[in-house]
């Protein structure tokens, strides 16, 4: 019971870490440490199995698994049982570092910035660094609307999803999320380099999103009615639209996002050189506008602080189960 009180409070205090500081450019991060293990596993299992890309995978996220869950654990338990303030200090630095909300609210605002201040190229740069799609060819509007889907579709995989895990096992099933989360983004594509190499990470991060990706969004909707936005629009978009996305979690806060903003998202875009017809996301009521950026902001920040609540009751729950 000690050591999960320790645990909760490091938990609160990773929390109020990312929302205050965000993630400092210089300063060691365990995510960019998974990344780099990542593309290191990926050259190796390469060149053992270049002819078995799918056992490949499977053995990247079977080694990514083992590794990112089971060095939190080899660190903690031991720090809880001798002293347990520096496991809550180190599971406090964890826990911050897998959170992102402060991150995607600092990223999504430069483009907001570029455009309120006309420089439509600085703000094409500065999207280009936080979505997968090409944007060379984006006006403001498109830019506008990649920034807005991507403060939308991170709220879920950068803050409640991670958060969420947290609760449920510490800063070690966090971990374990982002593992799986970080191999999506960066082999988790279906192109010709990483359709059988990238799909055991795909699928399995498409099972760890399912429930907090749904989770997200009814938040998101409480956030929306109480920010008021259009919680009405954005219930009956989500309901409407949240299948309207190749991945069956992406569009489930896409969809909460357009319909509370009164905005159409998605629709086609292009992914390295080549046209994706995708469905489109929301109605087309207004005209997207610069705003929308920190409107969506607000949307992703009240969604986080009502997962922290969620949060504190699992553990609260967790704490009441290991007491009987």
């Amino acid at each position: 019971m000690t050591i999960l009180l320790w645990s909760t409070g490091a938990m609160l205090a990773g929390f109020m870490l990312d929302m205050c500081l965000g993630d400092p450019y210089h300063f060691p991060h365990i995510v960019r440490w998974m990344g780099n293990l990542i593309a290191l596993l990926e050259r190796f299992l390469r060149r053992v199995f270049p002819q078995r890309e799918r056992l490949g995978g499977v053995l990247l996220v079977v080694i990514m698994a083992v590794v990112c869950t089971g060095i939190p654990l080899a660190v903690l338990v031991p720090c809880y049982r001798l002293f347990p303030p520096l496991g809550f200090v180190i599971e406090s630095l964890l826990c911050y570092q897998l959170l992102a909300a402060k991150q995607l609210k600092i990223e999504s605002m430069k483009v907001y910035d570029a455009l309120r201040g006309g420089n439509t190229e600085g703000a094409r740069y500065a999207v280009s660094m936080i979505v997968g799609r090409d944007t060379a060819c984006l006006d403001e509007a498109g830019i506008t609307r990649a920034a807005v889907e991507t403060v939308a579709e991170n709220a879920s995989d950068g803050e409640t999803a991670p958060l969420l895990f947290i609760a449920l096992g510490g800063a070690a099933a966090g971990c374990l999320y982002k593992a799986v989360n970080t191999m999506d983004s960066m082999v988790g594509y279906k192109n010709e380099k990483y359709l059988h190499f990238g799909r055991a990470a795909a699928r399995l991060d498409d099972v760890l999103n399912w429930l907090p990706s749904r989770i997200c969004a009814l938040l998101m909707v409480a956030s929306a009615y109480f920010l008021h936005f259009d919680g009405t629009a954005a219930f009956r978009i989500w309901r409407r639209d949240r299948r309207n996305h190749a991945s069956p979690n992406s569009a489930q806060t896409e969809s909460v996002c357009a319909g509370a903003l009164g905005i159409r998202l998605a629709g086609p875009i292009s992914y390295f050189g080549t046209m994706r017809n995708k469905p489109y996301i929301g109605d087309d009521t207004r005209a997207v506008e610069s705003e929308d950026i920190p409107r969506a902001n607000r949307l992703l920040y009240g969604a986080a602080g009502l997962t922290l609540i969620l949060s504190i009751g699992i553990r609260l729950g967790v704490m009441a189960l290991a007491s009987l």
